[in-house]
C-alpha cells in the first residue's frame, strides 16, 4: 500500500516550540515525531537533536520487528525525557511517535497530552489511550493495529477534540490534501498550538497467501472436532471440579451427569448432530446473556454520566448569572474569576468520553468568550492599512517606526530607513553600510532621529544625512537594548548593567552619562517611556515606574489576568494614556497611567483581527489620541480610537 505523509506546525506561543519530523528506514517503514516543548529554544533544539539521534540508531538503524525496536527506542527516550525534566531544563513535553511496518500495520505511542486519531469509513476514534488528571511525561503504551486503504490518521500534540468533535474530524478527512490547512485553522482559530502529522493510505493492501489444503475424509475430519471439543469441555470439567466444594453435591453430581450424557452424544453417531445443535444454542445464549449484562451497564453508566453532566451544565449557567450579577456592582476581578470557573468546567463536559452536550458545551464557552469581553471592554476590529512597505522591498522585515507630525513616519529594519507620507512610502535609504539598526526614537526638540546600531553607536539623522554623535566619555557610548528621548536628554537602558543612562545633547555630541536608576531591579526590562516618570516594562508583563531615579509603587486596577503577559512594548502619550502591545495576542491594551498616584485603571483592549496582520513589532499613538498607528514585519495600520 502506498503512504502518503504531511506534517506541519500551528502558530507556537512564545516560550514553546513545535517540531514536526517524519523519517523513512532502508526497509521503506514510515516513522512520525511530533514534539509540543516547553523551554527556551536553545533547550528545545537540543531536546529535538537528541530525540532523532534515539530514534535513528534505535528505530531506523536498527533489525528486527518493529514493534521490538519501538519499545526500545520508547524507553531511551524516557530515560531522557526524564533527566531533561529532573534538571529543568525543559517544562512540560507532549509526543506521539509512530511507525508503520512493512505488513501495513501501525505502532503508535504518545507522551503527555499527544494523542493519535484513525478516519475510516468517514468515522474518526481516537487509537491512543486519554487520561485524566496531569499528563504523563513519557511513553507508556504502544497501540498496534492493521491499516487500510483510504485510511487517514491523524497524530496531533493537543487533544483535538476538545476543538473539533469525531463528526467534524471525519467529514474535514475527506477535504484531501486540504486536510492540514483545516486542521491547522482550526486550531488557531481556538488560540490552540499543535504539531501535526497526517498519513493517507492509498492503493490496495497486500494479499495474504493462501495455502491450499487437501481434502480429508468426512469421518477424519470429524474425529479431529471431536478432539479440540473434548479438550474445551474436559478444562470446563476441570472447573466444575474446583467449584464444587463451594456449591451444593446434588447440583454438582447433576452437572456431572449432564456433562457426561453431553460427552456420550458426541461420540454417538446418531445423537452427535443434536449434540452439535445444543452446543451452538448454549454458545448463543451466554453471548446474548453477556450482551445484556454489559448493556445494562453500559446504560446504567450512560444515565449516571448524563445527569452529572446535566448538573454541570447547570452549574456552569448559575455561574455567568453571578458574574453578570459581580459586573453590575463594579466587581470586575471577581467578575472575570467567576468566568473563568465556568470555562474550566465547559471544557470538562467538552472533554467527556461519551461525547455527551458538547455542542451545549461549545455554545456555553461561546457565551462565556462574549461575555468577558463585554466586561473588559474588549473591542474586536479589523484596522485599515496605510501602506505595504513590501511595495519596495519584498524582503522587508520591519523592526519598528517612529511617529512624525502631520501623519508622517519613518519605517525602519536592521539597515534602511523607509519614508511614509499619508499612503504612501518611498525608496529606502541606508542609515550606515557596515551595522544594524537596533533601535530609533524620534528627538522632536532637535528635529531629529536617533537611532542605535550594533557596534554601540548613536546615529543621527541630521536635514536628511545620517551623523555619527560622539560623547564626551572617553569610553565611550554604553551597550543599551533599548532608547528613548525626554526634553534635551537621551536615555540608554542597559539591563546588563542594572541601569538606565541619561546623556545630554549638547550643540553637536553629547555629554559623559549619568545613572538614572538608583534601586530598581531592571532585570527583564524591555521597554520604556517617559513623560516626566519612567515607566518600563518587563518579561512576564511586570511593571515598574521610576520618579527621580527611585521607585515609585504602581498597579493598575481592574487588569484582566494574564493581560501584559505577553506584551513587549509600552507607549505613553504625554498627559495622555499607556499602550501595551502584545504580539502573541495581537491586542493593544490600554490603561491611565494614574498621573501622581501609584494607581492606574484599566481602560479597554483592542483586539486586531484581519489576515494582513502579521507579527506586530511596534506601536504609535497621535498626541491627541485621535489614531492608534501599529506596524507589523511589512504594513502600517491604523485604528479610529474616537
Amino acid at each position: 500500500m502506498e503512504i502518503i505523509v504531511q506534517t506541519a506546525v500551528s502558530k507556537a506561543k512564545r516560550g514553546i516550540t513545535l517540531v514536526s519530523n517524519n523519517f523513512a528506514s532502508s526497509s521503506g517503514e514510515d516513522v512520525v515525531l511530533l514534539m509540543q516543548i516547553e523551554a527556551t529554544p536553545a533547550e528545545a533544539k537540543t531536546l529535538e537533536k537528541e530525540c532523532t539521534i534515539v530514534i535513528t540508531h534505535a528505530l531506523l538503524e536498527t533489525e528486527g520487528e518493529a514493534s521490538t525496536r519501538l519499545d526500545g527506542t520508547l524507553k531511551e527516550l524516557n530515560g531522557l525525557l526524564k533527566g531533561l525534566t529532573f534538571s529543568q531544563s525543559v517544562g512540560e513535553v507532549h509526543a506521539v511517535i509512530g511507525i508503520v511496518d512493512t505488513s501495513g500495520v501501525l505502532h503508535v505511542s504518545h507522551a503527555g497530552r499527544a494523542e493519535a486519531y484513525v478516519v475510516r469509513g468517514g468515522s474518526a476514534s481516537q487509537i491512543t489511550e486519554y487520561s485524566r488528571g496531569k499528563p504523563t511525561p513519557a511513553f507508556v503504551h504502544i497501540a498496534s493495529g492493521a491499516l487500510e486503504p483510504r485510511d487517514v490518521v491523524i497524530f496531533s500534540t493537543v487533544r483535538l477534540l476538545r476543538t473539533v468533535t469525531p463528526a467534524q474530524l471525519g467529514q474535514l478527512a475527506l477535504r484531501g490534501d486540504h486536510l492540514m490547512d483545516e486542521l491547522i485553522m482550526e486550531l488557531e482559530s481556538e488560540k490552540e498550538q499543535s504539531a501535526l502529522a497526517v498519513l493517507k493510505i492509498s492503493g490496495r493492501g497486500k494479499a495474504e497467501s493462501t495455502k491450499k489444503t487437501r481434502a480429508i475424509p468426512a469421518r477424519k475430519r470429524g474425529r479431529k472436532k471431536l478432539s479440540a471439543l473434548s479438550k474445551v469441555l474436559s478444562s470446563a470439567s476441570v472447573v466444575t471440579d474446583r467449584v464444587s466444594g463451594f456449591v451444593p453435591t446434588n447440583l454438582v453430581d447433576k452437572t456431572q451427569g449432564i456433562l457426561g450424557g453431553f460427552f456420550k452424544d458426541l461420540g454417538d453417531p446418531l445423537r452427535k448432530r443434536r449434540a452439535h445443535l445444543l452446543l451452538i444454542a448454549g454458545t448463543v445464549a451466554a453471548f446474548l446473556i453477556v450482551w445484556a449484562v454489559v448493556n445494562v451497564s453500559t446504560g446504567s453508566q450512560k444515565r449516571q454520566t448524563r445527569g452529572e453532566l446535566e448538573e454541570r451544565l447547570e452549574e456552569i449557567s448559575q455561574l455567568m448569572r453571578t458574574a453578570e450579577n459581580r459586573r453590575l456592582s463594579g466587581e470586575m476581578d471577581s467578575a472575570n474569576a467567576i468566568l473563568e470557573q465556568a470555562e474550566q468546567r465547559s471544557k470538562q463536559v467538552m472533554d467527556n468520553e461519551s461525547n455527551l452536550f458538547r455542542a451545549e458545551a461549545l455554545d456555553l464557552l461561546e457565551r462565556i468568550r462574549t461575555k468577558r469581553e463585554e466586561i473588559n471592554n474588549i473591542i474586536r476590529l479589523s484596522p485599515r492599512t496605510v501602506v505595504n512597505l513590501s511595495t519596495k522591498n519584498e524582503d522587508i522585515e520591519a523592526l519598528g517606526f517612529i511617529g512624525l507630525p502631520d501623519g508622517e513616519f519613518i519605517a525602519y529594519d536592521r539597515q534602511d530607513l523607509y519614508r511614509v507620507l499619508l499612503n504612501s512610502v518611498e525608496d529606502p535609504d541606508r542609515l550606515v553600510e557596515d551595522e544594524l539598526i537596533l533601535d530609533g526614537d524620534d528627538f522632536p526638540r532637535y528635529q531629529t532621529m536617533v537611532f542605535q546600531t550594533t557596534d554601540n553607536s548613536i546615529v543621527e539623522m541630521i536635514n536628511g544625512q545620517s551623523t555619527t554623535m560622539k560623547t564626551e566619555d572617553p569610553a565611550g557610548w554604553i551597550k543599551g537594548t533599548d532608547i528613548e528621548t525626554y526634553l534635551r536628554f537621551l536615555y540608554v537602558l542597559s539591563v546588563e548593567n542594572n541601569q538606565i543612562y541619561k546623556y545630554e545633547r549638547l550643540s553637536n555630541r553629547y555629554s559623559a552619562p549619568s545613572e538614572y536608576n538608583i534601586n530598581g531591579d531592571l532585570t527583564g526590562a524591555m521597554d520604556i517611556t517617559i513623560d516626566g516618570n519612567v515607566f518600563i516594562l518587563k518579561e512576564g508583563g511586570e511593571l515598574m515606574k521610576l520618579l527621580r531615579g527611585e521607585v515609585n509603587p504602581f498597579t493598575i486596577r481592574h487588569l484582566p489576568e494574564d493581560a501584559l503577559v505577553n506584551a513587549t512594548k509600552i507607549f505613553k502619550v504625554f498627559d495622555g494614556h499607556l499602550y501595551f502591545l502584545d504580539p502573541v495576542g495581537a491586542r493593544v491594551v490600554v490603561a491611565t497611567s494614574g498621573g501622581g498616584t501609584g494607581e492606574g485603571a484599566y481602560v479597554k483592549q483592542y483586539l486586531l483581527e484581519g489576515d494582513q496582520i502579521g507579527e506586530l513589532k511596534d506601536l504609535y499613538v497621535d498626541d491627541e489620541e485621535n489614531k492608534l498607528y501599529v506596524i507589523d514585519e511589512k504594513r502600517i495600520h491604523v485604528i479610529d480610537l474616537r
